[in-house]
Formats: C-alpha cells, sequence, structure tokens
C-alpha cells in the first residue's frame, strides 16, 4: 500500500534517513548519542508516589477534557510564567503529548478555504516535521520561511508575499526554536499577533522548550496583545520535566478554539490516563525539579562554549538544548563524525526543505549540524571534545 500522494513532497523523516546515511559505517569510537533530543536528566522525585497512590485509576476511562486538578495546575503556572488568567475549564486542553495537539490544531482550526484559494499554512525553515504533515493532511500549502542567521534563526513571516498572507490560515511558531536555540522577544510576538490580526490567520506557538534558558526566561505568545481566539500555545512536560515518556502537554487558547479540539479528540484522540493526569499536576506545581534540571543545562551550554568556543561555525544559543554548529557539508560532516569519533549527530538538511522560492529559496538546514546536550555532563564533555577535534 502506497502513502497518499498528497504526501509525496515531503521528505523522508529525519531520524530513518540518519539510520540509512550511517548504515554500514563502524563508530571510530565507543558511541556518543548526540542526535535525539530525549532529556537524560533525572525525573521529579515525587511522581512514582503520585502514580502508585493512583494506580487504581487505570481502571476507568479518562476525561476527554482533562480532569480538573490538572487544568487548575496549568491555569496556576500560566499565571506565574507569563502573568496571564486562563479559564482551567474553557480554555485549556490537555494533550497526549504535544505533537497530538499540534497536529490537530490544524486539522481542526485551518478553514479549507479563506480567499477561495487554496489555503496556506506558514513554516519555520528548519521545522518539527509534524508541522508539516499537519498542513497537508488539512488540505493546506505548506510555505516554509527561512530561519537563517541573517534574520536571528527565526523566520521573517512580514516578509512573505502579501498574496500568500492573504491565503494564510495559521503559522506555526517555535521559540526557543528547535534546533538553533533562538528566541523570540516579546517585540516579535507583538509583530507576529497584529501581523496575524491584518490578515487574519492564527498562531501555533510551539513553546516546548519554555523552561531551558541560559539568561532568561523567554517572552511567551501569550503575553502579547491578541484577541484570545487568534494564539494558541502548546506545552510539554517531556522537555520542562524531562517526562518525555508521560506523553503530557497541553495546549490553550481561546474558548471557541479549544472546544473545536475537544470535539475532534472525543472522536480521535486518546486522552491522558488519569494517574499520568495526577502526575502532570503535580509537576505544573512544583518549580524546583525545573530549576535542578536548567542548572544542569546551563552548566552544558558553559561547557559548550568553553569546549567549542572557537570553534568557526559555534555561536552559543539563548535556549533549548540543541547546539546548531555550521559546518562546510552537514551531510559529510555528520558521517565524519560518526566514522572518526563515534559522534551521532544529526545533519541540518534533514530537519529543514527547500524555501519557497518567492522567500528566497535555498535549504537553510544545510551546512549545519544538530547536536544535543540531552546526556549527562562527563558525556556531553566527551562528545563536544571529540566534535572539536574532529571537525577543526
Amino acid at each position: 500500500m502506497q502513502f497518499p500522494e498528497r504526501y509525496s513532497s515531503l521528505p523522508e523523516y529525519a531520524f530513518p534517513r540518519l539510520r540509512a546515511l550511517l548504515d554500514g559505517v563502524e563508530p571510530g569510537r565507543e558511541p556518543i548519542a548526540m542526535s535525539l533530543g530525549e532529556p537524560k536528566h533525572p525525573a521529579p522525585p515525587f511522581l512514582g508516589e503520585v502514580l502508585a497512590a493512583h494506580v487504581h485509576e487505570y481502571s476507568v476511562y479518562p476525561p476527554n477534557d482533562g480532569h480538573p486538578e490538572l487544568l487548575e495546575a496549568i491555569s496556576a503556572w500560566l499565571a506565574r510564567r507569563y502573568g496571564v488568567a486562563v479559564d482551567a475549564e474553557r480554555e485549556i486542553m490537555p494533550l497526549n503529548g504535544t505533537r497530538e495537539g499540534l497536529f490537530a490544531a490544524c486539522l481542526a482550526l485551518s478553514p479549507e478555504r479563506k480567499t477561495g484559494a487554496r489555503p496556506v499554512v506558514l513554516l519555520p525553515n528548519p521545522f518539527y516535521q509534524c508541522y508539516a504533515v499537519a498542513a497537508i493532511t488539512a488540505g493546506a500549502e505548506p510555505v516554509y520561511v527561512p530561519a537563517t542567521a541573517e534574520t536571528g534563526f527565526l523566520p521573517d513571516f512580514a516578509a512573505v508575499p502579501a498574496e500568500l498572507l492573504a491565503r494564510t490560515t495559521v503559522v506555526y511558531m517555535c521559540s526557543p526554536a528547535n534546533p538553533q536555540g533562538a528566541v523570540a522577544d516579546a517585540a516579535y510576538w507583538q509583530r507576529l499577533a497584529d501581523l496575524a490580526e491584518t490578515h487574519d490567520f492564527r498562531v501555533f506557538a510551539d513553546e516546548c522548550y519554555s523552561e531551558i534558558w541560559r539568561t532568561a526566561p523567554p517572552p511567551g505568545a501569550l503575553q502579547a496583545d491578541a484577541a484570545r481566539e487568534r494564539i494558541l500555545a502548546f506545552h510539554s512536560l517531556s522537555k520542562r520535566s524531562s517526562l518525555p515518556g508521560l506523553r503530557s502537554g497541553f495546549v490553550t487558547g481561546g474558548p471557541r478554539s479549544i472546544a473545536a479540539l475537544r470535539q475532534l479528540r472525543a472522536y480521535v484522540g486518546a486522552p491522558l490516563p488519569l494517574p499520568a493526569q495526577r502526575a502532570a499536576a503535580a509537576c505544573w506545581r512544583d518549580e524546583a525539579h525545573v530549576e535542578a534540571s536548567r542548572a544542569l543545562y546551563q552548566r552544558k551550554f558553559a561547557l559548550a562554549d568553553d569546549i567549542l568556543g572557537n570553534l568557526p561555525g559555534y555561536h552559543a544559543p539563548e535556549g533549548g538544548f540543541f547546539l546548531w554548529v555550521g559546518v562546510e557539508d552537514d551531510v559529510a560532516a555528520t558521517r565524519r563524525l560518526w566514522r572518526e569519533a563515534g559522534v551521532k549527530v544529526l545533519p541540518g538538511s534533514y530537519l529543514s526543505r527547500e524555501s519557497d522560492a518567492r522567500l528566497g529559496g535555498g535549504n537553510p538546514g544545510a551546512g549545519y549540524i544538530r547536536v544535543a546536550l540531552v546526556a549527562q555532563e562527563a558525556e556531553v564533555a566527551r562528545g563536544l571534545t571529540a566534535l572539536r577535534d574532529t571537525l577543526r
């Protein structure tokens, strides 16, 4: 059975491509995994106790809209973190991992037509691959907006031609950016919100890395002056609490948007099991484990500055847990690092694609490698040192 034709323009997912690239190449030293963004920091110390206390709730169906305890915990966290008041009952939906919400939101909220022509969904380029699949599944044309060194590694959506903005129904935006680690400041979010108002589209703000930062908490999309239905923000415990296996996140937006997402979820989704919702509520209420994890990342960023600071192509990220390192040929550098040093990274071109010709074209991920700083400190130091010695 073949994949539907509408998906034929999508490149193969990054990690199968990486496996094929390195297939048959023996690592030159003991392997060091720095390709996958899977957090390795300790889980919150209270996690096991909360799950054990509610294990009996696996015997009941979880509520589609989220348990009130979790909704209230998320609402309180949003108030503490961003200073915004969010109606816990009507403006939040817990997610079975934010990928569920980032995909489903485009299906539920991207209109089939806006100007009589095929709708457009704007994506940062490089981008999280889920965005493109969601756009195509919703029947929209994905338009890849380059995020390069010249634009501060953030997409310049205002540079998109007016004829495309007129057809735009959704803009995906990630801050801190995956993979570049760039942070959108408050002025950036406000400009994007104003653009959305002018051209009547929604902003899907992927803020999964919001709690991993170097010097100051990144501003959030919800802090922009905008209509409540205009912006949806997505957050996750995978990065904030180092719990990718819990599959817990949430989306917040206007009540009409959340109602549409809940209706779609009622038919096709899988709500988070109740014990996991209880554990998630405890995580959103606690900051101590987040601060401890952030301190570990900041130490690893300092390591990167020290080890790679004189390496051409290195720049220090503002947030997230990736390095975006410039190289002459990202695919060749990835093979060389594996063959000579046993360091596994990801070619930047696998995370992006050719930008729209109307936006200058070119693959903005080519010439970069993504390096994940998720392992323990000693392992990261070993990997960065091997990377420096090999590329230099």
